[in-house]
């Protein structure tokens, strides 16, 4: 049964939610700010609560217009802090880091330096949207927090570089030649030259040839057929470049984080570097331009094929799992861990234990994993911690965690 309360925020939670206390319980209310004093109503879960605001009695000092119409008139999912200013969201980010190192980590750390991002608007190169057919045509949209299984159609989204947003209209032009099939998922991502289409779902596609030669912004089309892995359907890039691996969607803060990972790397003076989650190989070939031999361990054989063609002997790329891979490769000097949202498998960590290497840099978008991780690996400590805004109006933070040895 629903209850109301007068509350006051006094936290940004991790998914983007205002964190109130009420009658001994934590309450989570989205689309609030820390200081603000709200009527809301509530739903008990377990030992805490969900709730939304019925009224803002007195808003806070941080509190901002969110400029997008969807934030507010659609309760788009995709961004959680559109209605703070610029500096709450970052203070919010570092407190979040903070707060999981200390209470999923058993690390206590001070709320980290958090770099700011020189684009707060329009920094994203790549938008992945839902597709849902209708009787008037395709929908191409995004998600509502509060009703995640309807997509509601997307006109703009002021985070995404313009020129997908044009590439994506120039798409949905097309969409009469999708799969015949209720629902897809697709992804344009700009490279340096074109752009790249990734579709998923469907089982036959006839109409893709004359997709493709319908939307000439495109220079690769990927499609993943259900229970299929993906396949390159066609191609007019003038590079092997990856077009559909994961590739961060933010460049200009994804070049600070490289060049303060690979600073902190070079500190250690390492000989042999481990690269987990090696992507497209970018470090570790800029670190076997320092002189460093390097191991690069990934999974997606696209990625993994681009990184070998550019990485030179006695450097090397393997194909598949770290969590398979990783203990055969140690000891090495320091260890990259770069890992999804999920983190690391257990096994990584057991080997790195077993192992240590003089450093580890593990590179995290999610605090809660990076801290889950960290307590996995108690003989190591926290050297150093740096955040930056990967996502501004987004409730996710870049992370690089520094750890070495106790006993160094």
């Amino acid at each position: 049964m629903a209850e109301r309360a007068r509350v006051e925020i006094d936290s940004i939670a991790a998914r983007g939610d205002g964190v109130a206390r009420t009658d001994g319980l934590v309450v989570f209310v989205p689309r609030t700010a820390p200081g603000d004093i709200a009527e809301i109503e509530y739903t008990l879960h377990g030992r805490l609560a969900r709730g939304h605001m019925l009224s803002l009695d007195q808003p806070s000092l941080s509190r901002v217009e969110p400029p997008c119409p969807h934030y507010v008139e659609d309760n788009c999912g995709g961004c959680q802090l559109q209605h703070l200013d610029y500096d709450a969201q970052l203070l919010a980010k570092s407190r979040l880091v903070a707060d999981a190192m200390s209470r999923i980590g058993r690390r206590e750390t001070a709320p980290p330096e958090i770099v700011p991002a020189p684009l707060q608007w329009r920094y994203r190169r790549k938008l992945t949207l839902a597709l849902r057919r209708r009787p008037q045509g395709w929908v191409a949209g995004l998600h509502p927090y509060d009703a995640p299984g309807r997509v509601f159609p997307l006109a703009d989204c002021p985070i995404t570089d313009l020129r997908v947003v044009e590439i994506w209209r120039e798409i949905l032009v097309q969409a009469p030649l999708f799969p015949a099939v209720p629902s897809l998922r697709g992804a344009v991502r700009l490279l340096d030259s074109g752009a790249s289409f990734v579709l998923e779902g469907g089982r036959k596609w006839p109409g893709a040839k004359r997709f493709f030669d319908s939307v000439p912004s495109l220079a690769a089309l990927w499609w993943t057929p259900e229970n299929s892995p993906r396949r390159l359907l066609h191609d007019r890039r003038d590079s092997a470049e990856p077009g559909a691996s994961f590739a961060q969607v933010n460049p200009a803060m994804a070049g600070e984080v490289d060049e303060y990972l690979r600073g902190r790397v070079l500190s250690h003076e390492p000989a042999t570097v481990v690269d987990a989650y090696a992507g497209a190989g970018d470090h570790g070939v800029a670190l076997a331009a320092s002189g460093v031999q390097v191991t690069a361990i990934e999974m997606d054989p696209e990625a993994s094929a681009w990184a070998g063609s550019r990485l030179p002997a006695p450097s090397q790329v393997l194909t598949g799992r770290v969590e398979d891979l990783l203990a055969a490769q140690l000891p090495a000097d320091v260890v990259i861990l770069n890992p999804p949202r999920g983190g690391v498998d257990e096994r990584v960590t057991g080997a790195l234990t077993d192992q240590p290497p003089r450093a580890i840099l593990y590179v995290s978008c999610n605090p809660a994993t990076l801290a889950r991780d960290v307590a996995r690996l108690p003989g190591y400590r926290v050297a150093g911690l740096r955040c930056f805004d990967m996502f501004p109006q987004t409730a996710h933070v870049e992370s690089v965690c520094e750890l070495i040895p106790e006993e160094s």
